[in-house]
C-alpha cells in the first residue's frame, strides 16, 4: 500500500515537471498594456496621472504623479500649474525633475473646445530664460495633448496669440501639437527628404527609469519604423544621457500594419534571453511608446521569425 502511495506520489510530481517543462519550452505570447507601466522598476502606480517635466538634464520626461481632478478643465489647469517653479504642485514633483515656467506666471483663462485647449497666461511667461523658450512650449503642448483626445493647444499671452519667442527670435505656428517634435534633435543638412520621428529613450534617476521622447531631425526617406529601430538599436547612444536596451544586433526584418495592429517581426537578437524568449519590458515600451508617438495603431504585435512573442495594447497610454 504503501510502494502504491509512494509511485502515485513520483507519477504526479512527474507529470508536473513535464508540464512546467513544456511551458518553459514554448512560452505563452504575453500582452502588455502601456496604460500600467511607468518605467522599469515599476515606480508608478495604476492610477497615477502620465505627465511631462524636465529632468535633470533638462530632457523632457514623461513621469507619473499622483493628480487626479474632477473634469478636464480642472485637470487641463494643474498640468499647467505643474509646470510653475514653486507653484502649488512642487510637492507632487519626483527628485530629480522640474518644472519651466516662472514662479509669478497666472492662468488668465483655459477653455476646452473638442479636440483643443486654449490657455491665456500672463506677460511673466516672458520672464523664461532663452534657452528654456521652446521647451516651455513642447512641455504645455506634450501635458496637454495628454488628456484624452485633446491633440491641440494654442498659447496667449495677455489676450494675444504667441507667435514669437522673443529671446531666442523664433517663430511660432499655431496649434502646437506632438507633431512638432520635443527634445528636438536636428542633423539635417538640407531642406530635401526632411523627417521627424519622436523615439522614446529610457533615463535613470537614482535607482529607477523613465522614459524621455526624442524627436530626430533629419534628411531620410525611410519607413518611420526602421529610424526608430536603428536609432534604439544605435550604439551612439551610449555617449549620451539617453539609454536604450535594445540590443544592437536587432534587425527589423519585416513589418506591416493589419487590422489596425501594427505586426513586427524582428531577428532572435530582441531577446534578452534566447532560451526562455524574453523580451525587455523596457525594449516593448520603449518601442511601444516610439510607435504610438508616430502611428494611428491600436496595438504593437512583436514577432521573432514569424512567431507571435508579445504584444502591446496602446489605448489611451497617457
Amino acid at each position: 500500500m504503501l510502494r502504491k502511495v509512494a509511485y502515485n506520489k513520483i507519477f504526479r510530481t512527474t507529470g508536473m515537471l513535464i508540464i512546467l517543462g513544456l511551458l518553459f519550452l514554448f512560452p505563452v505570447s504575453k500582452e502588455y498594456s502601456l496604460e500600467k507601466v511607468s518605467n522599469y522598476k515599476k515606480v508608478m502606480k495604476e492610477k497615477e496621472s502620465i505627465v511631462y517635466l524636465l529632468d535633470k538634464n533638462n530632457y523632457i520626461s514623461r513621469v507619473g504623479i499622483n493628480l487626479s481632478m474632477k473634469n478636464k478643465e480642472e485637470y487641463a489647469k494643474s498640468l499647467v500649474e505643474l509646470l510653475i517653479i514653486d507653484g502649488k504642485y512642487e510637492s507632487l514633483i519626483p527628485n530629480g525633475f522640474k518644472g519651466i515656467l516662472p514662479s509669478n506666471v497666472s492662468i488668465n483663462s483655459l477653455v476646452i473646445q473638442e479636440d483643443s485647449v486654449t490657455i491665456d497666461l500672463s506677460k511673466d511667461f516672458y520672464d523664461i530664460p532663452k534657452e528654456f523658450e521652446q521647451k516651455a512650449v513642447e512641455l504645455l503642448t506634450y501635458n496637454l495633448t495628454s488628456i484624452d483626445n485633446i491633440n491641440k493647444l494654442f498659447i496667449n499671452i495677455e489676450g494675444k496669440k504667441l507667435n514669437k519667442l522673443i529671446k531666442s527670435s523664433i517663430n511660432l505656428s499655431q496649434p502646437f501639437t506632438r507633431k512638432d517634435g520635443v527634445n528636438k534633435d536636428n542633423s539635417s543638412t538640407s531642406y530635401k527628404d526632411v523627417s521627424k520621428t519622436t523615439i522614446y529613450y529610457i533615463g535613470k534617476n537614482n535607482n529607477s527609469y523613465y522614459y524621455i521622447p526624442v524627436t530626430k531631425i533629419k534628411n531620410d526617406k525611410r519607413e518611420k519604423i526602421e529610424v526608430i529601430i536603428d536609432e534604439l538599436s544605435s550604439s551612439n547612444t551610449y555617449g549620451t544621457n539617453l539609454i536604450s536596451m535594445l540590443n544592437y544586433n536587432t534587425k527589423l526584418t519585416s513589418y506591416k500594419i493589419e487590422d489596425n495592429n501594427f505586426i513586427l517581426n524582428f531577428n532572435k537578437y530582441i531577446f534578452d534571453d534566447l532560451i526562455s524568449k524574453r523580451i525587455l519590458e523596457v525594449v516593448v515600451y520603449t518601442i511601444s511608446l516610439s510607435v504610438k508617438e508616430n502611428y494611428n495603431v491600436n496595438e504593437v504585435i512583436f514577432n521573432v521569425n514569424n512567431e507571435e512573442i508579445t504584444k502591446s495594447v496602446l489605448k489611451n497610454i497617457e
